[in-house]
Parts: structure tokens; sequence; C-alpha cells
């Protein structure tokens, strides 16, 4: 059991995006299970704090500004005066100088990275859990820092435990289409993407379009689907995914953490990335067999969007063995496994101590 508090630092909101907070509500949720509190502090905005309190996490506003020295001293304050042990920090402002100040204020630090961004890292941990994570993003760093990377290490939310045993099966036959792009998607490519599958024009064509709460063109995307000929189910803010992407058959998605998701459901995707840092993550999935890249979101057309959407739904081996594939990517252990390297980590660290 996990007795002692859990501090999470990062930040969300219609600009950068939700899913930063996601990823670390998946593990705040593993460590609760384990008995522990969670605390988190930052920038955050919309229907994002109401989430967190809702899963019984404690949420404090940044007074400081972002990524700077003041941020690191403030959540150093924090962690230690709730009693917080370790630090998780999510997000690409958090630099080499950043995460040192952290680590002079005597926290272990757990840092969550895509591609490779600080200068420099000065971690106890860091966690990429992208299928393109290697070894090469973390030339500079300190000796000590241990990284663990790849899909192994996929944060999932409890919503998606049940569905570890038995996996999910997926149906012979589709006709099921899932429209998911991120809790924010500024650009308004959810809309671009209703009117793209409007062109099916299938008559047993269902669709799912989630937007999330953080999202400020639902207007618009409400409009866009009354005037679309397939029977689109538009869901705002949905807080069981799980669920939603079971009776689901293939799906249209940013290159974010929901492709982790959705290839631990066994769905197959068409990808279009939302922002570059996306690119590697859709060209792994593709290159693996899971999923199908478009490329970006500032280039991709309409037509592309509905041809590669039939393809999947009228190849059914095609479909079946993607899906196969992709469960095959991730189990929905990787909280687990990280939560572990995390007590392993602790217990020597307060064995140093005690030696000292």
């Amino acid at each position: 059991m996990l007795d002692e508090p859990l501090l999470i630092r990062a930040d969300g909101s219609p600009k950068i995006g939700t899913g930063h907070v996601m990823r670390c509500l998946a593990l705040a949720q593993a460590w609760q299970a384990e008995g522990g509190e969670v605390y988190l502090i930052g920038e955050i905005t919309g229907g994002l704090a109401s989430r967190l309190k809702d899963e019984g996490i404690v949420v404090r506003a940044l007074e400081s500004p972002p990524g700077k020295k003041n941020d690191a001293l403030e959540t150093a304050r924090k962690a230690q005066a709730v009693g917080a042990p370790w630090v998780v920090v999510d997000g690409y402002h958090f630099d080499g100088s950043y995460q040192r100040r952290l680590r002079e204020e005597g926290v272990r630090v757990l840092l969550l990275d895509d591609y490779g961004h600080a200068d420099h890292y000065d971690v106890d941990l860091v966690l990429n859990q992208n299928i393109d994570a290697e070894a090469t993003l973390y030339n500079s760093r300190s000796e000590n820092t241990e990284l663990l990377l790849g899909p192994r290490y996929a944060l999932l939310r409890k919503e998606f435990w049940p569905w570890r045993e038995p996996r999910r099966t997926p149906q012979p036959e589709a006709n099921r289409v899932l429209v998911t792009l991120g809790g924010a998607d500024p650009d308004n490519c959810t809309e671009m993407v209703v009117r793209a599958l409007g062109r099916l024009n299938r008559e047993v064509l269902r669709c799912t379009v989630v937007i999330g709460g953080s999202n400020p063109n639902d207007s618009s995307i409400a409009a866009a689907t009354e005037r679309t000929d397939v029977s689109v189910d538009l869901r705002l803010d949905v807080s069981d995914m799980a669920s939603l992407m079971a009776e689901h058959d293939v799906a249209v998605s940013a290159g974010g953490s929901t492709c982790w998701e959705l290839a631990f459901m066994g769905i197959p995707n068409v990808i279009i990335a939302l922002a570059k840092n996306q690119r590697g993550i859709a060209e792994g999935l593709e290159k693996s067999g899971t999923s199908v890249f478009l490329g970006s979101h500032k280039k991709v057309k309409r037509e592309e969007i509905d041809e590669q959407v039939e393809g999947l739904i009228r190849n059914d081996e095609r479909r079946l063995r993607m899906a196969r594939e992709a469960q095959e990517l991730v189990d929905g252990q990787g909280a687990e496994r990280v939560l572990r390297k995390m007590r392993v980590d602790s217990g020597c660290a307060r064995a140093t101590s005690h030696a000292e």
C-alpha cells in the first residue's frame, strides 16, 4: 500500500489541451487504488478542475509563472507541505534547470515526456510511453536518471481496467465510427472530420463524435452534425471513454494518448496529427500495422479521411488483423509498472537515508 501522498505538476487549458493532465490522472488513479492521496498544482481551466475534484484529487492553482524558477520552488514547497516524496511533472515547459531545482529541494521526480524536449534531464525517472521512444532522445541526462520507454508503460485510466481480462473482442463486421480529437481541439478538426464522414452517405453507418469540456467549438460542431446525412451521436465531456470505445469498430483520432487507449481496446484508427510532436507516434503506429496516418491536420483533405475510414469498414480481414496487433502493443498494466518502479526507488532512497 502507498501511504504517502503524490503531487502532480501539470497544466490544462483549451490552448495547450488536456492530454498532460489526463495521462497524469491515470497514474493518480493507480496511486489512489493503493491507498495514497493525490494533489495537483497547476493552471487548470474549463471543466478539467471539476473532473479532477470528482476523482478525489486536491487541486491547487499555481501562483508562479509556469516553468520558471519560482514555479519549481512553489511545487517543491507544496510537496513538502503535504508530505509527498514524489512529484510527477508533465509539460513541455519544464526544462533541465526546472528539474534540477526540484531535486535540489529534496523531492524525487518522475517526468512524463514525448520527444526529448528538454535541454538536459535531471530527474529520477523519465517516462515516455510512445512507440517512437528511444534512449537517444535522452543522451543528455544525469547518471542516475532512469528511462521507462515504450507502450508497455502506457498510462490508462481506471475506466479501462475492467477490460484487461478478458480483453475486448472486435466485431467481425464494422459499421460504427468513433471521432475523438482531444479535449480541446482549438483548430476545430472535429468539424472537418464530421463533414468528411458525411460524404460516405451509408445508411447503416453510425458515428459518435466526442468533444471535450475544453473544446471552444461545440456549437459549430453540433451544427455540422445536424447537416450531415450520416447518423451522428454527439457526446460532450465523456467520463467513461472505455465503454464508449467498446461500442465502436474504427476511430478517427489525433496522435496523442488516445492512441494507446484505442490500441488497448483493439480499435484501428485513422490518425490526424494536431501537433508536430504527434507525428512520431502516428508514424510508428502506422509502421506497426495498427493505424493509418494521414499527416498534419493542416494538409489533410476530407476525401482522404472518408476514403481511409471506408476502407477499414469494408475490409474486415485487415481491420481485425490491425485490432489484434494493436492489443499486443498495450496490455493495460503500464501504470502499475510505473508505480512499482517508483516504489522500488523510494525504498532504495529510504534505505540509503537510514544508512547515512
